[in-house]
C-alpha cells in the first residue's frame, strides 16, 4: 500500500458531471502533505443551477473571472497522472467527473490508482470527521480534499503492517 497519494474534491455547478467549478488537492507524501491546489473554476457558460450553490456556496459571480476547466488542466494534471487519487465518494462522484469534464473539453483521461475513502468508511464525510476529530468546512473542495486526506492517512495506519 502506497503512502504517497493525492486527496482531490470537486464541487460542480450542477447536475451535470463535466460542471466543475471547485477544485481541491491535497498531495501526500511519506505521511506529509507537501502541497494544496485550491482552484476556483468557471464551469461551461459559467452556469449554475440554485440549489447547488446553496450547497458550496458558490455562485456565477464568484467563478465570472474563474479560468475554464482546460485552462488549469496542467496545474492539475501532475497530482493525478500516475498517482494514487483518493476521493470521498470517488467512485461515485469525484472520479466520473474526472473523466466526463476531460471528455467535455476533448482531453484524454490520465491513468491513476483509484481510490475511494467512502468504499472503506461506509460512511459520510461530514460524520467521519466528527468520529475522528478532523476539522471541515464541509463542501468547500480543499476541506473536503484534506479531510479525505486524514482519513486516508488513519487508514494506512492502521492497515500498513
Amino acid at each position: 500500500m502506497k503512502t504517497n497519494f493525492t486527496a482531490l474534491d470537486f464541487e460542480t455547478a450542477q447536475g451535470y458531471r463535466h460542471s466543475i467549478c471547485q477544485v481541491g488537492l491535497v498531495r501526500v507524501e511519506n505521511g506529509s502533505v507537501v502541497d494544496e491546489v485550491n482552484l476556483l473554476v468557471q464551469p461551461p457558460d459559467n452556469y449554475y443551477w440554485n440549489q447547488f450553490t446553496d450547497i458550496h456556496g458558490i455562485s456565477s459571480e464568484d467563478t465570472l473571472l474563474s479560468p475554464t476547466f482546460d485552462k488549469v488542466w496542467n496545474t492539475i494534471e501532475p497530482f493525478i497522472t500516475g498517482q494514487t487519487v483518493v476521493a470521498h465518494n470517488g467512485l461515485a462522484f469525484d472520479f466520473p467527473v474526472l473523466e466526463k469534464t476531460l471528455a467535455y473539453y476533448g482531453m484524454q483521461a490520465p491513468a491513476y490508482n483509484k481510490v475511494c475513502t467512502y468504499k472503506i468508511f461506509r460512511k459520510k464525510l461530514n460524520l467521519l470527521c466528527q468520529d475522528y476529530a478532523i476539522a471541515l468546512n464541509h463542501h468547500d473542495a480543499l476541506s473536503d480534499a484534506k479531510a479525505c486526506a486524514a482519513l486516508y492517512q488513519i487508514y494506512l495506519k492502521n492497515n500498513i503492517n
